[in-house]
């Protein structure tokens, strides 16, 4: 891999600025298992992105504690299978293994082979069922039941990284699916807000955020003000809704730099 032009490509910045957490003295999670698909070129990728627009790192560590936490509280509570939509370099499925749980990938082709080529030279038994398919494009209740998924089984959904690079429409659709076919969820994701996708927040460094986003050809192109009417009008319930400046200052106990972590927030929603 020499460039990072895809947002599957961007999958191998983010599993780079996940691993980098692991040398931190007190880190806010560990990754050991990350450190498998990493390169001279992505390590190299990354930094290009990182020297332009520092944010951009701890935006992908802090979001990553939030999954985390989210699906440790998760399988506490009993739900049986974990859905990772857009799942690139996500290793979860390895790290967050439970006896009771089944988890279920999806991303592109390429990416779900160079996963599984991965995991069997270092001779993991991930027991994951990695789907290689455009969610979107191919359906994604049928995806899922074509690969054994149960519509009934309390699921948890894992949605990193993928909203603002589609449109509105199509995350609303695919929270339908799930609303219509799903019996039990409850769904995480991260996002903009508007101002950042339409460049107006007032802040150069913002701007310079989305245009290097643009330049790797994976632009940011939806943006979420209000996301309790949104899950209303879905027909869905607001569990937590918290920006990743709260979240950076609960984890690292002080104020991020940027002003992007106002901008950013996760939220969990449930049927």
């Amino acid at each position: 891999m020499s460039t990072i032009e895809t947002v599957s490509g961007t999958a191998f910045v983010v599993a780079e600025y996940r691993a980098e957490e692991n040398r931190e003295h007190a880190p806010i999670y560990r990754d050991p298992v990350v450190g498998l698909f990493l390169s001279d070129a992505s390590r190299q990728a990354a930094e290009r992105i990182s020297s332009r627009v520092p944010a951009v790192k701890d935006m992908v560590k802090t979001r990553t504690r939030y999954f985390d936490d989210m699906l440790d509280a998760q399988i506490a509570a009993g739900i049986g299978q974990v859905v990772i939509l857009g799942a690139g370099l996500d290793t979860r499925a390895v790290r967050k293994t439970s006896a009771s749980v089944r988890y279920f990938e999806i991303d592109d082709p390429a990416t779900m082979a160079l996963k599984r080529q991965c995991y069997a030279d270092a001779r993991i038994d991930a027991g994951v069922t990695l789907i290689s398919g455009n969610y979107v494009a191919d359906g994604l209740i049928d995806l899922l039941r074509l690969h054994g998924f149960k519509l009934a089984v309390p699921t948890y959904l894992i949605w990193e990284g993928n909203v603002m690079y589609m449109p509105l429409a199509a995350d609303e659709d695919t929270m339908r699916q799930l609303k219509r076919h799903v019996t039990r969820f409850r769904l995480s994701f991260d996002y903009l807000s508007k101002s950042v996708i339409a460049k107006t927040t007032g802040h150069a460094s913002l701007t310079t955020l989305v245009e290097s986003f643009e330049a790797m050809h994976a632009p940011w192109v939806s943006g979420i003000d209000d996301i309790h009417g949104l899950a209303m009008e879905l027909g869905l319930r607001v569990v937590e809704n918290i920006t990743t400046g709260e979240l950076y200052r609960k984890y690292r106990g002080r104020t991020a730099a940027s002003p992007i972590f106002e901008h950013y927030s996760i939220c969990t929603l449930e049927s």
